[in-house]
């Protein structure tokens, strides 16, 4: 038996850090049911992000909407209204990522949903909290990234770089799954003394958070920003040789490592005379432009070879073709085969944890718009007549 089976999420949330939490959620066997707008649906199933076209819908949608059902409802339809207030009534959490003051106008703010289910977890996500200035401007991850500073720390030296994943959209997801999973610990450690709980994420939060590491060190190096290198930059606060460099045949990542050591394994004797621990990152860019160089004149597996053995932490830079080959990747089985109800198959990633030893994974791919409505309105909302009534 999974931990969340018996669970119901109900979610209104669209695009990626909302549906994110969920998709966790049921991977560890909630059942979650995705509250879509009538004819259209998440706006993530016409969301592309490239042109891979799958079943007639975005790539995207699939992947972060796998293992879900689907009620397409109406939300400005009274009567589509009064289903939803039924199916919150038996749910154990709801989601949304709407802006601040659209689920009042849609009559499911927390005040209100809480007069419905006194025990419910009403999880919601925004882009910039509930208060300030930036609390109705669109939560968006390259959005987000900018005015976080995120994009000062990646890529070398010069203009900022943002980060290719939408890296903001995610944590919020996963911070707003931890808020989901600590009040429902305390739902069942505390029983009947507890009744509902609040849980609120912004993206903003969670992008600052994520820094963590890096906004503490600056706010006690006296207010100095972060410099990356000028080649090679992996962490702007990080001597060399940290970074990725080009060989032979492609490339090869060195973390943290003794400048005078490397020096004597590489047969660089360039890089000999630095032999201040201090130079490693003070004189950074003058080692790391040697070091590149110097790399350059033999293949990966060769340096590999060099370095593995005297336990200097590198690895090769596979590409995703390289990795779906390599042989730590396959035993790892990171990959699942999903069916939708119409037969449509796609392969996709499975949920990262483990439990007991046992793999997440679910055969169980994402729903075709309003596929679920019949289902949900026997099972919760019985006869129409009867919410009316």
């Amino acid at each position: 038996m999974r931990p969340l089976e018996d669970y119901l999420v109900v979610d209104f949330s669209q695009f990626l850090s909302g549906p994110s939490a969920s998709l966790r959620l049921a991977d560890m066997g909630a059942r979650v049911i995705k509250i879509e707008r009538t004819g259209t649906g998440d706006i993530c199933r016409t969301l592309y992000t490239s042109n891979v076209i799958m079943n007639g819908e975005s790539s995207v949608f699939h992947a972060i909407n796998r293992n879900k059902e689907s009620f397409e409802v109406d939300l400005k339809n009274e009567d589509d209204c009064k289903m939803v207030r039924e199916l919150l009534k038996k749910a154990d959490v709801m989601i949304h990522n709407f802006r601040p003051g659209v689920m009042e106008r849609l009559g499911f703010d927390y005040e209100t949903v809480q007069e419905l289910n006194k025990n419910i977890i009403y999880a919601e996500l925004s882009g910039y909290g509930t208060e300030g200035e930036g609390k109705g401007k669109p939560g968006q991850d390259l959005l987000l990234q900018s005015v976080t500073g995120l994009t000062w720390l990646t890529g070398n030296a010069g203009g900022p770089v943002a980060m290719g994943l939408s890296i903001v959209d995610m944590l919020a997801g996963s911070h707003l799954a931890q808020g989901i999973l600590a009040c429902l610990f305390r739902k069942v450690t505390m029983g009947e003394q507890t009744e509902s709980a609040l849980v609120q994420v912004s993206m903003i939060e969670s992008a600052y958070d994520f820094q963590f590491e890096t906004i503490t060190t600056f706010m006690n190096d006296g207010g100095a920003l972060p410099e990356r290198t000028v080649q090679n930059n992996a962490n702007a606060y990080l001597g060399a040789p940290y970074g990725i460099y080009q060989t032979d045949n492609g490339h090869i990542a060195l973390a943290m490592g003794s400048i005078p050591v490397l020096a004597r394994l590489l047969e660089c004797t360039a890089m000999e005379h630095f032999s201040d621990p201090a130079e490693a990152f003070d004189k950074r860019d003058e080692i790391k432009a040697i070091l590149a160089d110097h790399l350059l004149t033999r293949t990966t597996e060769s340096w590999l070879a060099v370095l593995e053995p005297a336990d200097i932490w590198c690895s090769d830079v596979l590409n995703w073709k390289q990795l779906m080959d390599h042989d730590g990747f396959k035993a790892l089985n990171m990959i699942q085969e999903v069916e939708m109800t119409d037969g449509y198959r796609y392969q996709t990633t499975r949920c990262p944890i483990r439990i007991d030893g046992e793999l997440m994974v679910s055969s169980k791919g994402s729903p075709k718009l309003g596929q679920d409505n019949e289902k949900i309105m026997s099972q919760f909302i019985k006869l129409k007549s009867n919410v009316d009534g």
